[in-house]
């Protein structure tokens, strides 16, 4: 038994503008202040996870969920998952339409199914089975996100990545671990602007978006998935929490990142003895995590 139980989580690595500051740290602050005190209480750190994220995909904020954004024809597809470091059970669905909460999509997957990942209109008839709502497209849609998407349909030099170094690109994570000292962590994202339809990024893979196993640690990633999935970066960071402090692994996974691959991104994470890890390498991350009862919230280096 543990008796401080750990959450962190991550609302994307990107140049976050000083007008969306404030609402990605409220965003954080909030996932943190509601889930926390239940983990405290016992809740297990699957169920914290997914219910910290479900606060992010909620959120118009981010991308993810509610504000995600749109793919090359003006439509929303989530990407999402979890894990369990107890078991190394995960779920994970990519292309999923019209559902707010994605990463629960997941949860139901590696619960109800043989399978551990779904996909597009399957992953879809699969979630209105399992009695989530289908909702309208315009349900999950943003202002900022269709003007957004006018604002570069036609531009015939823009590039996946351009939003990680200019526009919103807020992939959301969270890691967990319980009073029982199991880890858990969930990431959920709508993926980079103007994707390809059917585009899949890092997020809802195994090892690449997330990883979570007790003996070595769980991580979330965040940032250019392309990049992030060549280098599967959250394995690497939970690998390195077997010989190094903790930040020192997130942060030498990020340098990998970037001069192998010239990837860019961030992750977040917690190693086996519970000890908090973050590094990303771009402008900002939104991050926040609890440190003896107190709300850690932080954007910048």
């Amino acid at each position: 038994m543990h008796n401080q139980a750990r959450l962190i989580v991550h609302g994307g690595a990107w140049s976050i503008p000083d007008e969306y500051v404030d609402a990605h740290l409220n965003g954080v602050g909030k996932a943190l202040s509601e889930v926390f005190p239940k983990l405290q209480k016992g809740m297990s750190a699957m169920d914290g996870v997914e219910q910290a994220v479900n606060i992010l995909e909620a959120d118009p904020t981010f991308d993810a969920g509610r504000g995600a954004f749109l793919n090359e024809i003006g439509e929303v597809e989530l990407d999402a998952i979890i894990m369990d470091g107890q078991t190394l059970a995960f779920g994970a669905v990519a292309a999923l339409q019209n559902i707010l909460h994605p990463v629960s999509v997941a949860r139901k997957v590696m619960e109800k199914t043989e399978h551990t990942f779904l996909v597009g209109a399957g992953a879809l008839s699969f979630a209105l089975k399992m009695g989530f709502e289908e909702l309208a497209p315009q349900a999950l849609l943003t202002e900022r996100e269709l003007a957004f998407f006018d604002n570069i349909k036609n531009q015939k030099d823009f590039k996946t990545h351009h939003p990680f170094e200019f526009q919103p690109r807020d992939t959301v994570g969270a890691v967990a671990m319980d009073l029982q000292g199991n880890l858990a962590v969930a990431t959920s994202t709508g993926g980079t602007a103007r994707k390809l339809r059917g585009r899949v990024g890092d997020s809802p893979i195994a090892g690449a978006g997330a990883y979570a196993d007790n003996e070595l640690g769980a991580v979330s990633a965040t940032g250019w998935g392309e990049s992030i999935m060549k280098v599967i970066l959250s394995k690497r960071v939970c690998d390195d929490f077997l010989h190094k402090e903790a930040m020192d692994a997130a942060k030498s996974s990020i340098k990998y990142l970037e001069e192998r691959v010239k990837g860019l991104g961030g992750v977040i994470g917690i190693n086996a003895k519970g000890d908090y890890a973050y590094a990303f390498n771009t402008k900002r991350m939104a991050r926040g995590y609890v440190q003896n009862g107190e709300l850690v919230l932080a954007i910048d280096h």
